[in-house]
């Protein structure tokens, strides 16, 4: 499944959350205009469950499925792709595992040339964050608009912000050269159905 170029990207929240209840979270973002979903489970009861679950959901809805900083479990459930982080290993060896056609995206941070790096060694996309104040990232070091505006003009590959994003501060981040919004809090917290909806408007403009 391809990575799409424009869209809501849904991360999922799983803290204090039941397996159906994440599931149905999931569905109603997509049906609210989610195009990518990740799941993220910092401390995973069964993981494995929830994630081929996930995917099979994703795949319904023709909607890729990521996995956060997991490549054996993609593999596992037979996900679209990962998301890796600074510490979560190489590119090409995320490549290699699952495969030319798999979905790999970058955290790059604040850092333009470690997206470019990434580019050049086959990512998918890059994300760039935290650009708000953000409860599942609090420590995280703040992006600036400004290394959206220089990577969209570098980059010939998708570019996802993340970090505390809402509807009503998200449209800077995509006028700056965002292409994606990757959203937690701001779409799981109350309502994801109509919490993506109120996102997928900022894409219509």
């Amino acid at each position: 499944m391809k990575f799409p170029l424009r869209g809501l990207y849904a991360i999922t929240q799983t803290k204090n959350k039941t397996t159906d209840i994440i599931i149905n979270e999931v569905i109603a973002a997509i049906k609210g205009g989610a195009v990518v979903v990740q799941f993220r489970d910092k401390e995973p009861l069964d993981a494995i469950y929830l994630a081929d679950q996930l995917v099979k959901v994703c795949h319904e809805y023709k909607v890729p499925l990521l996995i956060n900083d997991d490549i054996e479990l993609a593999i596992k459930v037979g996900a679209d792709g990962v998301h890796i982080g600074r510490e979560d290993g190489a590119i090409s060896e995320a490549r290699d595992r699952l495969g030319a056609d798999a979905i790999i995206g970058v955290s790059c941070y604040n850092f333009v040339e470690q997206a470019l790096n990434a580019q050049e060694q086959g990512a998918t996309y890059v994300a760039f964050g935290r650009f708000f104040p953000s409860s599942s990232k609090p420590l995280a070091a703040p992006a600036e608009l400004d290394t959206l505006r220089k990577a969209k003009f570098l980059l010939d590959i998708p570019i996802v912000a993340i970090g505390g994003i809402l509807p009503e501060n998200g449209g800077p981040l995509l006028t700056a050269g965002a292409d994606l919004l990757a959203v937690i809090g701001g779409l799981f917290e109350t309502q994801p159905e109509q919490s993506a909806r109120a996102y997928q408007a900022l894409f219509d403009n």
